[in-house]
């Protein structure tokens, strides 16, 4: 072989595609109870989830007549995170606002 020959391997390159999973998506809920307000659970829903005003209504008023509502979906650490804001903050303004997560 002289100087100026290459030796080239004509094989095929192939990748593998890695394929991500989603991670698995939580539903922040709250719940009704006798003491906390409507317009704190509504400030709750603007402040700590970026819900409109109108939204935030929509959404509050669903608690207060069924209970229960979804806040929001998202990633488990969020809304983790969610969680324990909402509890933080009902508990500086000494209501018993509760909030939970569940997979969605």
């Amino acid at each position: 072989m002289s100087d100026w020959e290459v030796d080239r391997d004509d094989g095929v390159v192939t990748e593998s595609e890695k394929k991500l999973k989603t991670p698995p998506l939580y539903k922040v809920l709250l719940h009704n109870d006798d003491y906390t307000t409507m317009e704190f659970v509504v400030q709750i829903l603007q402040s700590v989830f970026h819900r409109s005003a109108g939204d935030a209504t929509q959404i509050m008023l669903h608690i207060h007549k069924n209970g229960l509502g979804v806040a929001g979906v998202y990633t488990h650490e969020v809304a983790e995170t969610k969680v324990a804001i909402v509890d933080a903050m009902a508990r500086q303004h000494e209501f018993p606002l509760r909030c939970t997560m569940e997979e969605a």
